[in-house]
């Protein structure tokens, strides 16, 4: 069975899907909106909350750190608003405080080493490695040195850069996230049925699902397809400036989502056909021979 163990708990083959609302950069920089967000994703039942994390020097190609665009902070260049949407050092150690006083389990993607050293300073159960790093092996390395387990999404990837991938990490203490990179992702390009081919090539392996659809229904059908793990993007309003925005999920919506994928679990079972207590008045009103 594909199982393996994240803080106190097992994620994996026979366990409780492990809900990750990814707050990334929808907090646009500040602490306050990341702690309503935090909030929001600890009332609507998630296991845990994602940030992304960037050293914007490293992060940003040197070619485009002079171009301007249009931000809630005036037109400024793309590395100031790379800059601009980071939080500090105090803003994740009050992430860190709060997180703990909820009790929701807190992570990143760190997109360069240097964010990895970062985040370690605050002793995270996990870490994961965006679709966009899949093909950087040395981050992979880095990340595993942790001895922390590693969360492996594969949009804009090809089988094979999954398997390259896998074999710089181990399989020991990884998981693998179905995803297709785009936002939002059109219903025809999600292809769920690419979590039962990577649970058929990485048997070992836990395998979840990252989507960035609208609505929750493709969600649904991947729990039911064997997810063992979910992450949708979180935001307090679809409206609001943003890259990842329009892809997100508001919070009453990730209530829904969180209800239904347990829901969902219940209803599974465990494939073994039987007659239920509840339906032996109607197996005798009912059947005839």
């Amino acid at each position: 069975m594909a199982k393996l163990k994240i803080g106190n708990r097992f994620i994996g083959d026979g366990e409780s899907v492990f809900v990750i609302a990814e707050i990334g950069i929808n907090h646009n920089g500040s602490l306050k909106l990341a702690k309503k967000l935090i909030k929001g994703a600890f009332t609507a039942g998630c296991d845990a909350v994602k940030f992304q994390k960037r050293t914007p020097e490293l992060c940003v190609p040197r070619d485009q750190w002079n171009i301007e665009r249009d931000t809630p902070w005036g037109r400024i260049t793309y590395l100031e608003y790379r800059k601009k949407v980071e939080l500090s050092l105090e803003d994740y150690s009050e992430i860190d405080r709060y997180c703990k006083k909820l009790g929701i389990m807190w992570l990143a993607s760190c997109w360069d080493e240097e964010s990895v050293d970062f985040i370690e300073q605050f002793d995270p159960q996990i870490y994961k490695a965006a679709s966009a790093s899949l093909t950087d092996h040395n981050l992979l390395r880095k990340k595993i040195s942790t001895g922390k387990p590693v969360i492996i999404s594969t949009g804009m990837s090809t089988l094979e850069e999954i398997k390259d991938a896998v074999s710089v990490t181990g399989r020991k203490n990884i998981l693998i996230a179905h995803s297709t990179s785009s936002y939002p992702c059109k219903p025809e390009e999600l292809n769920l049925r690419v979590i039962h081919t990577l649970k058929k090539h990485f048997p070992e392996i836990p395998v979840g699902y990252s989507g960035h659809e609208t609505g929750l229904a493709p969600t649904w059908a991947a729990v039911a397809l064997g997810a063992s793990f979910v992450e949708r993007h979180i935001t307090l309003d679809r409206a609001m400036w943003g890259t990842d925005q329009a892809a997100s999920v508001e919070v009453n919506g990730f209530k829904r989502l969180v209800e239904n994928i347990r829901d969902i679990e219940l209803s599974l079972g465990d494939g073994v056909k039987k007659v239920y207590e509840s339906e032996m008045n109607s197996r005798k009103k009912l059947r005839r021979v």
